[in-house]
């Protein structure tokens, strides 16, 4: 059972385009994982799940049925978490407590709230009637979760949750997010930094570069300057002396990104017959990640001044006995290259 289907999403700020995906398939009470640089598209995706925006193009499905911004259908059963939460100017308890109020579902309101408070780690005696302007911001972050937590949502949808918060707020807010979904059900979609939260908990993560899904890792993006090579490609040359070759971009293009799902890693002296239109890069692990399915491997690779992370295989890892340290060549198709 699915609660999100996307297909063929555009979305556009004026003239510019910032997301572009085609299809992705969000199952009912899984943990989905949202990585990638600032600016890739994370937080506008999650204000599209939240049905907050409608997107310019394309669809997007929640159990089965198209839904418009800030429908009836969706506006207690799907809810935001924001990297800087806004809380209204009341107390701690009339914070939490609005959404109910709200939906008029007012049965054992105290009760409720002191749950809700606990959940997350804030002692409801000490925090309920405690004005919003005297919680730090871990505090201040909690009490936002508590606020979204208490309408036991289907779906919550968190951004960046633990970037600006002390690490005692941070544990408890992962803590308060996954019993979430163990005591009801609900589906997460997490757009985070924190590597371990993502591949220790999630059951799917997702990587976004310029609005743009790869799913085989996290896309690398290459800037110029460039000269003009062999077979009518372009050459970059890296800080190690290694040449990197990409296609020509079409006019108005700037940034060549390479994708990791079209990448092949051996280890040096196994390195494939090389075709016509094969070449290879040498790089270090740099960073080995067992996802929570066991069965991929998040490995970062650095080549040179570039950061290359790809999932691979789990049985691909062990053949090839790969640690931290260790060299490695990528072999790589030009063509494959992409350009925006």
């Amino acid at each position: 059972m699915s609660v999100y289907q996307l297909k063929d999403i555009d979305h556009y700020y004026g003239d510019k385009q910032v997301l572009s995906i085609e299809n992705v398939t969000i199952p009912a009470a899984s943990i989905t994982g949202l990585v990638g640089p600032n600016g890739s598209g994370k937080s506008t995706l999650l204000k599209l799940l939240a049905f907050l925006e409608e997107a310019t193009y394309g669809a997007i499905l929640f159990n089965g049925q198209k839904v418009v911004p800030l429908s009836d259908k969706v506006r207690f059963k799907v809810t935001l978490l924001a990297q800087e939460p806004y809380l209204m100017r009341r107390s701690v308890f009339d914070n939490v407590a609005y959404g109910l109020k709200i939906r008029r579902d007012t049965k054992n309101l105290k009760a409720r709230v002191g749950e809700a408070l606990a959940q997350v780690g804030l002692d409801p005696q000490s925090f309920s009637r405690r004005k919003w302007s005297a919680l730090s911001g871990g505090e201040t972050q909690r009490v936002a979760l508590a606020a979204r937590l208490i309408l036991k949502p289907e779906v919550l949808l968190l951004d960046e949750p633990t970037a600006s918060v002390d690490s005692h707020s941070a544990r408890l807010i992962k803590q308060a997010s996954l019993k979430a979904r163990e005591e009801w059900g609900t589906t997460l979609v997490v757009a985070t930094h924190d590597w371990q939260w993502l591949y220790e908990t999630c059951d799917t993560v997702l990587h976004l570069l310029h609005g743009r899904l790869f799913k085989g890792g996290l896309g690398c993006t290459v800037y110029g300057p460039w000269r003009i090579g062999q077979r009518d490609l372009l050459q970059k040359e890296l800080e190690d002396g290694q040449v990197l070759v990409v296609p020509r971009p079409e006019e108005g293009k700037e940034m060549a990104v390479i994708n990791p799902s079209k990448l092949k890693i051996t280890l040096p002296g196994r390195d494939p017959l090389l075709k016509w239109n094969i070449d290879t890069l040498y790089g270090i692990v740099t960073r080995l990640f067992l996802e929570r399915n066991g069965d991929t491997v998040q490995t970062a690779i650095k080549v040179a001044e570039l950061v290359i992370t790809i999932r691979l295989q789990r049985d691909k890892v062990e053949k090839l006995k790969l640690s931290p340290g260790q060299k490695v060549s990528i072999a790589y198709d030009p063509r494959d290259i992409e350009w925006f």
